[in-house]
């Protein structure tokens, strides 16, 4: 059974009339060797300040340190102290501030509440609450909104227990009642995975690189391996350096929370796929035409075109003929990639294009009823799959103005029964970028392969990539992450 302890900075904090809790001083709680072994605790920190250094900041610390859970942890404090931190995370809030708000009276410019363990008194604010209390979980909170074009949240700040006002103490004893009984009291189970791991994504993607049978299996086969697979999304960036690994799940950009994911999970020593170089070097295809070319890796005749070059298209069109193909720098599942079958269409597309990028890419046509897709992982051949063009369309992905979409069939093979020059080729494309998880695109025109793209998070969906390897897939993957995590730790 858990045992939950209560810490106040001095004993008068917890009047008689609050609810019956074991309530230790933090002093105590800090010099008392009882509370350093203690086992299966949880800790509610109620002390006066949680500024850095501060006998509340040590309280949550030392927490962590000995296996306790605490509300708050270290790491909320320290997000609700930086609001260049947090602010990636209350972003992600806005569409439920405005709707929240949408009739409230103009007249009123800000409006400030406040959360008792996710609950709050005012209805209106209620999921907006239990959101907030889920990306920072503070026992008392207070929140900040004004308006200037639109309602935004300004302030999230801790309330101290000695701060609490008279008249919100009734409400008080009632929230931490119920999160008592919901939170603290339900039996633990002993852990008995090794290790973390958490894997990014977004259930709202309508193209994400894993299913949800997928991201099932990653889950099943990791809890059989001793590894222990949650499932993070944008909004639980405060939470990541509790995991020993990072797998990212999420269609990764560079200006967009995966990298900035990927990059705080490096920083924390953690293992990481994709890694935040991967990123870097294949969602900007400018920088791999340059990598492909200079490797000697043959590619589809490309041109790197600035908004300048299109003063002179005939210079253009005497190196690559039509249809040419348009591409921003950062595309993927086909987004972002056009066919200019003619001059007019490929200024009327340029111009469109270079509003959002400086640079374009004019790329040779080819086509194929199939692009081979090699997935590399650890340096080594994974799957091997034929993706065949959308129905009447020259695209694996066809997009429709509706905002829905279409795509072609597909075939899976052995990687020893594929051909064994589109392997060998994937294989040295991808040992460009590095050792982690690649899709390598090719086309084959008569007998010659020509790598199209370089992808740093392929797609591995349940009933595709796994057609042939089965769960094995799954497990090759697990075992790369056990086996990194643990050669990390005995660094």
């Amino acid at each position: 059974m858990s045992i939950q302890i209560v810490i106040v900075e001095n004993l008068n904090d917890w009047p008689k009339h609050f609810p019956a809790a074991t309530v230790v001083t933090a002093k105590d709680y800090i010099s008392k060797l009882d509370f350093f072994k203690l086992k299966n605790a949880q800790i509610v920190n109620f002390c006066r300040s949680y500024q850095y250094l501060s006998m509340g900041y040590y309280c949550s610390l030392l927490a962590a340190a000995r296996r306790q859970r605490a509300i708050p942890r270290v790491r909320t404090i320290t997000e609700l102290s930086r609001k260049s931190i947090y602010s990636i995370n209350v972003e992600d809030l806005d569409e439920l501030v405005q709707r929240v708000l949408k009739k409230r009276d103009r007249g009123t410019t800000e409006i400030e509440f406040n959360i008792f363990f996710g609950m709050c008194q005012q209805i209106e604010f209620a999921e907006l609450a239990r959101q907030i209390f889920d990306l920072f979980r503070c026992p008392l909170l207070k929140v900040e909104l004004k308006y200037s074009i639109r309602w935004q949240i300004t302030s999230i700040r801790p309330i101290t227990i000695n701060n609490l006002p008279k008249d919100k103490q009734a409400f008080f004893i009632d929230t931490f009642s119920k999160y008592s009984q919901k939170r603290w009291q339900t039996p633990r189970l002993p852990k008995q995975s090794r290790f973390d791991l958490a894997i990014l994504y977004n259930p709202k993607e309508q193209l994400p690189p894993s299913n949800r049978r997928a991201l099932k299996k990653f889950i099943t086969i990791g809890k059989k391996a001793g590894l222990s697979v949650e499932l993070i999304e944008k909004k639980d960036y405060s939470s990541l350096p509790e995991y020993d690994a990072l797998f990212i799940r999420e269609t990764t950009q560079i200006n967009h929370h995966s990298y900035l994911f990927s990059k705080r999970a490096e920083a924390e020593g953690m293992v990481v796929i994709d890694d935040p170089d991967s990123i870097v070097k294949c969602t900007n295809k400018v920088y791999l035409a340059e990598l492909l070319t200079a490797n000697n890796i043959a590619t589809p005749g490309t041109l790197i075109l600035k908004e300048d070059d299109l003063k002179n298209i005939s210079n253009i069109e005497n190196l690559i003929t039509y249809p040419v193909i348009l591409k921003i720098p950062d595309s993927s599942f086909s987004k972002g990639v056009f066919k200019a079958k003619n001059q007019t269409e490929f200024k009327a597309i340029s111009d469109k294009l270079f509003e959002e990028s400086d640079l374009i890419l004019a790329q040779e046509y080819m086509y194929t009823n199939y692009d081979w897709r090699i997935g590399i992982f650890n340096r080594l051949p994974l799957f091997a799959c034929q993706y065949f063009m959308s129905k009447k369309h020259w695209q694996i992905v066809k997009h429709n103005p509706s905002g829905s979409y279409s795509e072609g069939e597909f075939r899976t093979f052995a990687v020893e029964d594929a051909p064994q020059a589109i392997v060998k080729l994937a294989s040295k494309a991808a040992g460009l970028i590095g050792n982690g998880l690649y899709g390598v695109d090719i086309k084959v025109i008569g007998q010659k392969p020509y790598v199209i793209e370089i992808n740093d998070n392929p797609n591995i969906d349940a009933g595709v990539e796994d057609d042939f390897l089965g769960d094995r897939l799954y497990q090759i993957i697990i075992d790369e992450f056990i086996r990194r995590i643990e050669l990390s730790k005995s660094r």
